[in-house]
């Protein structure tokens, strides 16, 4: 492990992202170019005194979990995410893995959709960016450990994230549609260690996702339309459109409302009334 060449490597990046870059407000006291320490330990789920030792040349070696969430936090490249493994005395990520870093390019598409709520999921669904909308309108992920910023997880053994509202009958079909998703996945990365254990936490935790799962069928990711509980705006009905990025298999997520529609007029006050009560929080 080189420690003073990793810490000058996660020093420089962390100055390199914005706060914006990562759905995080921008606040009106920052002193300094990049992210703060606080804000980057929240992002990966570790404590501002482990960045701190890292940035310092004096942490202990990272685990793979920490790795991974410090490099999606920061925004890195492959090149320089596996650059960061190495640095840390860790062989990166190898083939048959489930792809966790975004694309450049995708990012840059999230920053230029700056008035429509953005994500971007992973092939195992975890959110591995998003824009300051989709926090305004969907909560938080900055809140939630890096490994339950999975909407999979949230949804059947956390508290569903997305605050999305569905009557009985939509329920079933979305709780099949999610376990038929996963099991296409599993087919596409039998080894992938992470999805391996997600899956074991959601059969042994969810009688309703074993249930679904012994059914047997399989389903992909889709376009469809989203009811959305606001806890200022009130009720919401957003398109909800599913991109595929195919080189990395992560799925874009965009949230919209046609123009002159009472959601679309909620979109735009949300804009503004949700990221100042973020700021103000």
């Amino acid at each position: 492990m080189d420690r003073a060449e990793l810490a000058t490597v996660l020093r420089t990046a962390r100055s390199r992202i914005t706060p914006a870059d990562v759905g995080l407000p921008t606040g009106s006291r920052r002193q300094v170019p990049g992210l703060r320490r606080e804000e980057v330990a929240a992002l990966a789920g570790v404590s501002v005194g482990y960045i701190v030792r890292l940035e310092q040349g004096r942490g202990p070696k990272p685990s793979e979990q920490v790795l991974g969430a410090l490099t999606r936090a920061l925004r890195l490249t492959e090149v320089d995410r596996d650059l960061v493994y190495r640095l840390a005395g860790s062989e990166p990520p190898q083939a048959g893995r489930i792809p966790m870093v975004v694309r450049p390019s995708v990012l840059r598409l999230l920053d230029r959709l700056a008035d429509l709520p953005v994500l971007v999921l992973s092939a195992k669904s975890d959110v591995l960016a998003w824009n300051p909308m989709a926090a305004a309108l969907l909560g938080d992920f900055s809140a939630l450990p890096p490994a339950r910023r999975n909407i999979m997880w949230q949804r059947f053994l956390g508290t569903g994230m997305g605050r999305m509202v569905m009557t009985p009958e939509e329920a079933e079909r979305n709780a099949a549609a999610c376990v038929g998703c996963l099991r296409a996945v599993k087919a596409t990365y039998p080894d992938d260690r992470d999805l391996i254990r997600l899956l074991t936490e959601l059969r042994t935790g969810s009688t309703e996702f074993e249930t679904h799962w012994q059914a047997g069928r399989s389903s992909t990711m889709h376009s469809l339309t989203k009811t959305i509980a606001h806890p200022t705006l009130g009720t919401l009905t957003l398109d909800c459109d599913a991109m595929h990025v195919p080189a990395t298999d992560h799925t874009v997520i965009i949230y919209s409302a046609p123009p002159n529609t009472p959601t679309a007029t909620a979109l735009e006050l949300l804009r503004v009334t949700g990221l100042e009560s973020f700021d103000a929080r």
